[in-house]
């Protein structure tokens, strides 16, 4: 028997342990097709976790597009969670075989129908709409599997990626938003809440995991968003995690991201320059700023301090660091 690997091809309990690390990264506990809550199902040779109405859909392409497998109840093979692992999760996928969706395209929901996820899911893997036309298969193997999948993402990365293509949506670099905690939260519950925190960015979205009976809540929790260029503001908002019924709105803001993105491009490359303050964005009216919140160059990077007063809502705050990362870094 090879130390790396059983003589049945069931991967490695080492292995076993970074496939459930994986799926508990932030980007995916949403299903990468339709953002349903929780996914239990992955696409092994795409690299994407998926829910169990777009396993279905997978499953009907064939197996030479999408190899589906249980996260629970299949055998995995090391070569197949090595393939996930450097796909590097839901964000990374859609990244990809997303660089190109139309801007008012709308991805499927998880109340959409069979036909409608039908229609996008197809596209999106098996007709590679969205993808950039110089990274498509022509092959049959339609799928980004693990030899190839550092060809694309480094292709991505490369100067092509910020040429402007009229209608579609490129990505100009990546937000690192770290949760810190709540304070104050509503009570939504009996005497508390069991608060998360949903951040959106266009048509992404990525979320903190729930904390259980806490109104003080702390996450120091890191989400992983990419920032197109025509970009919008991040949406923030916090809901009270609810098993038996839909789960209750906590409050909600946003984050105007044009100071951060501005004054990094003006700056350029942030390890040329010692900590210092490079931009500002001021508490007004029009905002949910507790304080200004200040841009600042800190060991090479550019951060931001967000503390937000909740929307919406009779009470509670959220805090944030928010990181701008170029994609030519």
């Amino acid at each position: 028997m090879s130390s790396h690997q059983s003589d049945s091809g069931k991967a490695s309990a080492g292995n076993v342990r970074r496939l459930k690390e994986l799926l508990l990264q932030s980007d995916n506990r949403v299903c990468a097709d339709c953002g349903a809550p929780d996914p239990k199902w992955a696409s092994a040779n795409i690299g994407v976790f998926i829910c169990l109405k777009c396993c279905g859909v997978h499953r009907s392409l064939g197996t030479h597009i999408s190899k589906v497998l249980s996260v629970t109840l299949d055998e995995w093979s090391d070569d197949e969670v090595d393939s996930m692992v450097e796909v590097g999760g839901n964000s990374s996928a859609n990244s990809i075989y997303e660089a190109f969706l139309p801007e008012q395209f709308s991805k499927p929901s998880p109340e959409s129908s069979h036909e409608q996820r039908m229609k996008f899911i197809r596209s999106k893997y098996e007709l590679q709409e969205f993808l950039k036309p110089s990274l498509r298969i022509t092959s049959g193997k339609s799928s980004l599997q693990s030899s190839f999948s550092r060809k694309i993402l480094d292709s991505f990365r490369s100067s092509d990626s910020s040429k402007s293509m009229e209608g579609m949506v490129e990505f100009i670099g990546l937000l690192k938003v770290k949760v810190i905690k709540g304070t104050n939260l509503a009570i939504r519950d009996m005497l508390s809440s069991d608060p998360y925190v949903v951040l959106t960015l266009g048509q992404q979205k990525v979320q903190t995991q729930v904390i259980r009976s806490n109104l003080n809540p702390v996450w120091n929790e890191e989400l992983m968003l990419s920032v197109p260029q025509r970009y919008g503001a991040l949406k923030l908002q916090v809901y009270d995690h609810d098993t038996f019924s839909a789960d209750d709105i906590m409050g909600e803001a946003e984050v105007d991201l044009q100071p951060l993105i501005t004054a990094a491009v003006a700056f350029g490359d942030a390890g040329m320059f010692g900590n210092i303050q490079i931009g500002k964005w001021l508490k007004s009216h029009d905002n949910a700023l507790i304080n200004d919140s200040i841009i600042n160059i800190v060991d090479g990077k550019v951060k931001q301090d967000v503390s937000l007063k909740l929307q919406n809502v009779e009470s509670g705050e959220i805090d944030l660091e928010v990181e701008w990362m170029p994609l030519e870094q």
